[in-house]
């Protein structure tokens, strides 16, 4: 796994290098494994496979970190923890906080976007963890259902986020893409833009006017 942990990296170090030639300033990845250890079932599988879901956070911050650490000062690269996006369903749950303190300290990206629209999620306690200089972007739309949320609700909510840290370092988003693949989440374009709207009104009634 060393070896195949460090072609990775190596790989993904090309890939960016590529991109930040062409003029990439912001890089956004794709985490499933640290999301996937916050569920409770997957846990006790990856014990049975004879690992230890207590020390596979730190592996994976170190391979994440061997892929980002010397990039350039004005590359910004945020981290999503997927817990799974296909047709409006996912493959895991649980809260954040078996991974928290790892996750918010040990891996040296600039901001986290986390899933945060429903129970599967937990509550926002372990966002405690995160620095004062990092960012997290609260995933509290759901792109999985059409239902449109209320702006005075997701405002409530960010609320509730901002007693674990600085308001000032909270944005909003939808928790997910809406189509992960061809097939798309049960919502249609128009009720896609209706969850874009309501992100920016969200925003905009917390955080005024840019």
């Amino acid at each position: 796994m060393d070896l195949f942990f460090h072609d990775l990296a190596a790989a993904y170090r090309e890939e960016i290098d590529h991109l930040y030639q062409a003029g990439l300033r912001y890089l956004q990845l794709d985490d499933t494994n640290l999301a996937y250890l916050c569920d409770p079932k997957m846990r006790a599988a990856a014990v049975e496979r004879g690992e230890d879901p207590d020390e596979l956070p730190r592996t994976y911050a170190a391979l994440i970190n061997s892929v980002i650490d010397g990039r350039p000062d004005d590359l910004t690269v945020g981290i999503h923890l997927c817990r799974g996006n296909y047709r409006s369903t996912w493959f895991a749950e649980g809260g954040y906080e078996p991974v928290a303190e790892i996750l918010f300290n040990a891996i040296n990206v600039d901001a986290y976007f986390l899933e945060y629209d429903d129970e599967r999620s937990g509550d926002f306690a372990p966002l405690r963890f995160v620095p004062d200089n990092k960012m997290v972007v609260l995933g509290i739309v759901s792109s999985k259902v059409k239902a449109l949320e209320r702006v005075d609700d997701m405002a409530e909510r960010i609320d509730q986020a901002a007693k674990y840290m600085p308001i000032e370092n909270l944005c909003v988003s939808p928790q997910c893409g809406f189509s992960s693949t061809h097939h798309g989440n049960d919502l249609t374009h128009d009720d896609q833009w209706r969850k874009l709207e309501l992100v920016v009104n969200t925003a905009t009634k917390v955080w005024g006017t840019p």
